[in-house]
């Protein structure tokens, strides 16, 4: 049943506030969500319109794209700066969640035993003299979500590591801050070895078992990234794609893993990926699942993969949502902006018209 329209606004007027009371900020360009929000009352089954966004987005100096998919549709897709569609874009630390799925599709296919599985049988030469038994025990599950318990590569760190002329052993052999499992420090060196790990499970280089289980089941082909002095390619940074390969990839983890009917990802794998299994040192209430950050965004569970510089990919489950951003990787001390500007550009201007036209289709039964 079709409900009155007078009644239809009301309702809608009640959720444009609850809406925009969850962004940080009233603006001009909030304030041009509200008026298209009221404009789309007089013709609700007509497009949903995301110029806020794109305008917003055109404000910020080093970003390059911003892709808005809504239920599966392309709603905003907007370059900048000269950026093509088709420019390959480094998308830096997203890597970690794509290292993610890799190690998931080779648990499911016996490649991997599962994350419980401590890593020292795959370093032998490392690990074989080594005294402290907490080091012989980090599991795959520990690399996964952070908590390693080794010294942290990045950061103050990153220079040095990926100078050393071994890489795997230098993330290795680095001091115990923790043990395992129990406090989360962000290090690319954890998913560099699981990149290793793979690498000799699989008996294929990263790359190509990348192409083969994950880029060609989704349609495109992953570009060759940089590999470490023995050949490893690296696990967790410095990937490549497009801004629409980024987003297939966001829609595979909306789909649950899905694609085209095909099962690329377990199910499974993605629900334990969206799972906060650490809590970040660096922001309140944001959490880490097998390579992808949690948070609430405008009052909405939401999922990221985020890379250096301005490189995400945020999926909102509950709005059938998935958000491409890319940026210049070119920035020095800019990870807190970039962060706060990715925030404000979905939870300003993307999401609350977006909720309010789902909270539309609820209530008056329209598509």
């Amino acid at each position: 049943m079709t409900l009155p329209k007078a009644i239809l606004g009301g309702t809608l007027c009640i959720a444009l506030v609850a809406a925009l009371a969850g962004a940080r900020r009233w603006s001009p360009a909030a304030a041009e969500v509200s008026q298209q929000v009221q404009a789309a009352l007089a013709v609700p089954a007509g497009p949903i319109t995301l110029d806020a966004a794109a305008n917003a987005a055109a404000e910020i100096p080093d970003l390059h794209s911003l892709l808005v998919s809504w239920r599966g549709e392309l709603l905003l897709e907007r370059y900048s700066k000269g950026i093509q569609a088709t420019r390959l874009a480094n998308i830096k630390s997203v890597s970690k969640s794509v290292m993610s799925a890799l190690v998931g599709i080779a648990i499911e296919r016996g490649v991997i035993p599962g994350v419980k599985q401590p890593i020292e049988s795959y370093f032998p030469d490392v690990l074989k003299t080594e005294k402290d038994l907490l080091r012989k025990n980090i599991t795959i599950e520990n690399l996964l979500t952070m908590q390693s318990g080794l010294e942290t590569t990045s950061n103050r760190n990153y220079g040095a590591w990926v100078l050393s002329p071994n890489w795997v052993r230098y993330a290795l052999t680095r001091p115990l801050t923790s043990a395992p499992g129990t406090r989360m420090e962000y290090s690319t060196g954890n998913t560099h070895l699981l990149s290793a790990l793979l690498t000799k499970a699989s008996g294929k280089s990263t790359c190509q078992f990348a192409q083969e289980v994950f880029a060609k089941p989704l349609g495109f082909t992953l570009a060759r990234w940089p590999q470490d002095p023995q050949g490893i390619f690296f696990g967790g940074n410095d990937m490549l794609m497009t801004p629409r390969q980024m987003l297939t990839f966001g829609q595979l983890y909306l789909n649950h893993g899905k694609a085209g009917g095909v099962q690329v990802v377990p199910a499974g794998w993605v629900d334990e990926s969206f799972k906060a299994h650490a809590e970040s040192t660096r922001e309140r209430e944001r959490y880490y699942g097998y390579g992808w950050w949690i948070r609430d965004l405008a009052g909405y569970r939401g999922y990221y993969a985020w890379g250096y510089g301005g490189q995400f990919i945020f999926v909102v489950p509950e709005l059938d949502l998935v958000v491409v951003i890319t940026s210049s990787s070119d920035v020095s001390n800019a990870r807190g902006r970039n962060l706060r500007n990715a925030y404000e550009i979905l939870e300003d201007f993307v999401i609350p018209p977006i909720a309010l036209r789902q909270q539309l289709s609820k209530t008056s039964g329209t598509p």
